[in-house]
């Protein structure tokens, strides 16, 4: 019996593993992809020319200067969704959590609707096609992102007022969110053609707007964030259970589920402010890979965490080539694919619990 049971373990254990990997050579060839991908002729043996230093101004130019630094935006910002999703979902027990039900999205976009109407970052237009533009998205960015985690502090104080159950800290986000979507229209009814142009234009989610500092300062935040989420695992997995179980396990509750809240609307409200509102990463890629590997969080943070990153960079590359030469922003796309997917997933658990 004892030889039985440590063979089913190995067995869970090597199927999640063998998910990581597969999930990764995935993100891996998605990459390929994404930079050979383009108006640009670039072909893999461009690439491969690039790589082993032969490659000319033009290609090294186009692959560094202009699809790098989207792919890792991409990259980056899908992985902090994706486990920022992952992490409250697990600490709210509830499948519709996710940063976005927080308000972390409607108050972001309450800040760069501020910012361009307010302190005047967006009031001109493109030479070409009269497209608007942002003019200071340094203001842009730094406005949403004080916004966010005001948004996020306003929360806490409720939850901790009144006690931080999950059902206080859904239903605070969706005051916060409807107070917020108030805002953003009453700012849109007050703003003349071109600000209400930029407003739209921030909204939509978009990856090209990125630089490398972008994805390094993402980086910076992420990475402490990823290894702090992966440390609380078995906090995370004793709250499957529920708090009195917790509790009797020696966890403190209340501690976790705050802390594990402010690192994950942090990392979400970082990408919400330098790429716009990109919706659903955080909503259904931790419902693809709890379908796939379960609800175990040492596996569950890491899987989310390389999934996310590929799932929006292949929305990203799509969205660049699908209707080329036009590049749509991914935040429509995400929610093209998103919105049916869920839909799907949600129909196919039906009855079976979502905990499973």
């Amino acid at each position: 019996m004892p030889e039985k049971i440590v063979a089913q373990y190995n067995k869970y254990i090597k199927r999640r593993l063998l998910f990581i990997l597969i999930v990764s050579f995935l993100l891996f060839l998605v990459t390929v992809i994404a930079c050979i991908s383009g108006s640009a002729d670039i072909g893999l043996k461009e690439m491969m020319d690039l790589m082993a230093g032969k490659g000319t101004d033009f290609v090294s130019q186009i692959v560094f200067h202009i699809r790098m630094p989207r792919i890792v935006g991409g990259i980056l910002a899908g992985t902090s969704l994706a486990v920022s999703g992952a992490v409250i979902q697990s600490l709210l027990r509830n499948p519709l959590a996710s940063p976005f039900t927080l308000g972390i999205s409607g108050a972001s976009a309450f800040g760069a609707a501020f910012a361009i109407i307010v302190l005047g970052a967006g009031s001109s237009y493109t030479d070409s096609n009269d497209v608007a533009i942002i003019n200071n998205p340094c203001l842009v960015t730094s406005s949403a992102f004080i916004w966010s985690l005001g948004s996020v502090a306003v929360i806490l104080l409720l939850s901790r007022y009144r006690g931080a159950t999950p059902e206080i800290i859904i239903l605070s986000g969706i005051i916060i969110s409807s107070l917020f979507g108030a805002g953003i229209s009453a700012m849109q009814y007050f703003a003349d053609n071109v600000q209400l142009a930029s407003i739209i234009f921030w909204t939509f989610g978009d990856l090209g707007r990125g630089i490398w500092r972008d994805s390094l300062i993402l980086a910076v935040v992420l990475i402490p964030i990823l290894v702090y989420f992966f440390s609380q695992r078995w906090n995370y997995k004793s709250l499957q259970s529920g708090d009195e179980h917790a509790k009797s396990l020696g966890v403190n509750v209340t501690k976790v589920r705050l802390s594990g809240m402010v690192a994950a609307s942090l990392a979400t409200a970082i990408v919400v402010s330098f790429y716009g509102i990109i919706a659903f990463v955080g909503l259904v890629v931790p419902h693809i890979v709890r379908r796939i590997i379960g609800s175990d969080e040492q596996f569950l943070v890491p899987a989310s965490a390389i999934f996310g990153g590929m799932f929006l960079l292949l929305s990203d590359t799509l969205a660049r080539t699908i209707i080329a030469p036009i590049i749509l922003p991914v935040g429509i796309l995400t929610s093209f694919i998103g919105a049916p997917l869920f839909l799907f997933l949600l129909i196919k658990g039906m009855g079976r619990g979502y905990w499973t």
